[in-house]
């Protein structure tokens, strides 16, 4: 008998916390969309004279590693 008197204790106040979260997350979210001013508009993007185009070079500065190897072949039976 305790045991559901526990369970329905537990069960009507986890309902009120849903509610009252509930309640809670309607009116912040209405009073935060009336309190926005509204934005001015953004400037327009542009590049400024800074900016320089170069192409890549047709050859690699550094030429490609080759390790050396000193590994014995594995032997055969």
């Amino acid at each position: 008998m305790k045991s559901k008197q526990l369970k329905l204790g537990a069960a009507t106040l986890g309902t009120g916390a849903v509610l009252a979260m509930g309640a809670i997350g309607v009116v912040s979210g209405v009073s935060s969309a009336q309190d926005e001013p509204p934005k001015p508009p953004s400037p327009e993007i542009t590049l400024g004279e800074t900016t320089t185009s170069t192409t890549a070079p047709t050859e690699p500065e550094t030429p490609v590693a080759t390790p050396e190897v000193t590994a014995e072949p594995a032997p055969t039976a």
